[in-house]
């Protein structure tokens, strides 16, 4: 018998890679969006959610969140917090409520909770940093506690740096670098914490069925310096990587963001998903982007 399985955020990039997956798994999936279609149940992030809307589900995938790209003003941030941290709390507390609840919520986060810690190996027990997406991380984990004190098993995925061919960061750094104008950001030490689209879906559905709890990085097991990534990327694309974004102008281009994404370090490791026994198809950073390059 196939497993019900509700999904936010179903049309963003990971969204859009889980429901692949979905396809060739044992899984019947609904959507929670605010458009009407078939397969769908319609909702409002910021409105109370009826409990019987959610009842019935096996598991819940929560993904939903106003993008974090572009430049941060007091009411982008707004954006970026009401949604994630309004969307999370109404989902959990009719979960909580539904007269049958699902066996586990998986609710998104990011590696920006640790803040910026230079070459601090970071895992699921270390403590949170601070900045704009550190509080954003954190009220968002927090917005979850009503399923997990429903009984439900609480799972807060922290996504690092997600490469894929069909959108989010990388394909919006490939024009400069095929131009022969990519370089390091900053003085390139900060670590990036990455992994590929594919291994993240693969983490997702390893959360549903392993018992893991509380936050998982669903990040690569080797993450990389900003200068081993650039020149990881140019000898993908085979050019060369001379031209280097000083801080300042990372600062002037890109304003908050460009501090707390591009020169912010974050040297991560997935130590719940690999103690749990997942097993990476991508765990070589030149190969992921030669793969990539290839394909997009």
């Amino acid at each position: 018998m196939k497993r019900r399985i509700l999904v936010s955020g179903a049309s963003g990039l990971i969204g859009s890679a889980l429901l692949r997956a979905f396809r060739s798994s044992d899984y019947d999936v609904v959507s929670l969006t605010r458009g009407q279609g078939e397969g769908r149940i319609v909702w409002d992030p910021a409105q109370e959610l009826s409990p019987n809307l959610v009842s019935g589900f096996d598991a819940v995938v929560h993904l939903a969140g106003e993008s974090i790209v572009g430049r941060w003003t007091a009411a982008k941030k707004r954006q970026i917090l009401e949604s994630r941290v309004q969307g999370t709390r109404r989902l959990a507390e009719a979960l909580a409520r539904a007269s049958s609840r699902p066996r586990v919520l998986v609710a998104a986060s990011a590696v920006g909770y640790y803040g910026n810690r230079g070459d601090e190996v970071l895992r699921e027990e270390s403590a949170s940093g601070s900045g704009f997406l550190a509080e954003v991380c954190r009220q968002w984990e927090e917005a979850a506690q009503a399923a997990a004190q429903a009984g439900i098993r609480t799972v807060h995925t922290r996504f690092g740096l997600v490469l894929s061919p069909e959108g989010g960061a990388l394909p919006k750094m490939l024009l400069p670098f095929r131009l022969g104008l990519g370089g390091r950001v900053g003085d390139g030490r900060q670590w990036w914490s990455w992994i590929h689209i594919a291994d993240v879906a693969g983490a997702i559905l390893h959360t549903l069925n392993a018992e893991v709890r509380g936050p998982v990085n669903v990040v690569g097991p080797n993450p990389a310096t900003n200068a081993e990534f650039t020149k990881a990327l140019g000898a993908a694309l085979s050019r060369p990587t001379i031209f280097p974004m000083p801080a300042f102008a990372a600062r002037l281009a890109f304003g908050e963001m460009g501090d707390e994404l591009l020169l912010a370090s974050q040297r991560v490791q997935p130590a719940k998903l690999v103690a749990s026994g997942f097993e990476f198809r991508f765990t070589d950073l030149g190969a992921t982007l030669r793969e990539i390059c290839r394909r997009h």
